[in-house]
């Protein structure tokens, strides 16, 4: 044990009283926004029950199943990548996976957002889908054309290029190995009180007013340090 480090079983229970009155290590993160600030492309009405309901059941039910083993003391990402190929471990997995989406949703939405990305964002955009245009084109297709429930991802993947893809219920790019950028929600609950059955019209609304470009370019940007970083141990055989 290091020095001045609570033993281990004193820190967990520690972490445990130290959330809000929430039980367990994982704790639902405030909105990064008011509940009113995405309107009228999303209503307070869905934020609260989006994010109060559906997102924090996500994050009780992992905390339920998740104390007391050898995952509770892990970050999202890495209960999600330990829990994916084990089917007994499927809830663990499925509440880990959505309760991270979520948390990226929330940051890959910003009031008066969409516009034009930042430099070196758009010029990685333009190199991989020709134009912004386009790009938001294929992110809007991806997202409208998942069936039942998932989410459109812009992503980054091992050549550096960037990607749209779609996942279904709460699969992400971490478990294909690639970095993700920018999410879009098309489970029925981010959309049905405001839209009922048009997601097309949320899907472009959310694009065109909301989506936070400067969250994608921060993750480029981390994502491009995070290689340079690994590219740099392998070279010194560390």
């Amino acid at each position: 044990m290091r020095p001045n480090e609570e033993p281990r079983a004193e820190r967990q229970s520690s972490r445990r009283k130290d959330r809000s009155g929430e039980s367990g290590p994982h704790k639902l993160a405030p909105l990064p926004f008011e509940e009113d600030g995405l309107e009228p492309v999303i209503s307070r009405r869905t934020l609260a029950f989006h994010h109060g309901r559906h997102h924090k059941a996500y994050v009780e039910k992992l905390n339920a199943a998740v104390v007391g083993t050898d995952l509770e003391d892990l970050r999202l990402d890495e209960v999600i990548l330990r829990t994916v190929d084990d089917p007994a471990r499927s809830k663990i997995y499925n509440n880990a996976a959505q309760a991270w989406n979520h948390d990226f949703f929330w940051q890959s939405l910003k009031p008066g957002g969409g516009g034009s990305p930042p430099a070196e964002l758009r010029k990685r955009i333009d190199a991989s889908f020709g134009s912004l245009d386009e790009m938001e084109k294929r992110f809007a297709e991806a997202a409208i054309a998942v069936f039942g429930s998932g989410w459109a991802w812009l992503v980054s993947d091992d050549e550096q290029r960037l990607r749209v893809l779609e996942t279904g219920n709460g699969d992400n790019p971490l478990v294909l190995g690639m970095t993700a950028l920018l999410t879009v929600d098309v489970w029925e609950h981010a959309y049905y009180l405001d839209y009922q059955n048009r997601r097309e019209d949320y899907v472009h609304n959310l694009i065109g007013e909301l989506i936070n470009y400067e969250f994608a370019a921060q993750n480029l940007r981390r994502a491009g340090s995070e290689r340079g970083a690994s590219s740099g141990r392998r070279e010194s055989g560390s």
